[in-house]
């Protein structure tokens, strides 16, 4: 796989509500993961949260772990 240029359409850094978009889950569940350090690729800057794309895309959460968000 090469490495693939970001557009508009493809951005390499996503907000909260993008992320969200993509993993089809609630953006609040997104906050709380993130808060929790369960979600990889994840850069704040100042009061902003972007979160990389291929790093999420990479990212394959399993079954043996918390769900999103959920503090085990």
């Amino acid at each position: 796989m090469g490495t693939r240029e970001p557009d508009a359409a493809n951005p390499e850094f996503l907000t909260v509500e993008e992320a969200a978009v993509l993993l089809r889950v609630n953006r609040k569940t997104l906050y709380e993961s993130i808060r929790l350090a369960q979600v990889p690729g994840v850069i704040h800057i100042g009061r902003s949260i972007r979160i990389h794309r291929d790093a999420l895309l990479a990212w394959r959460p399993g079954n043996g772990g918390p769900a999103l968000g959920e503090n085990r």
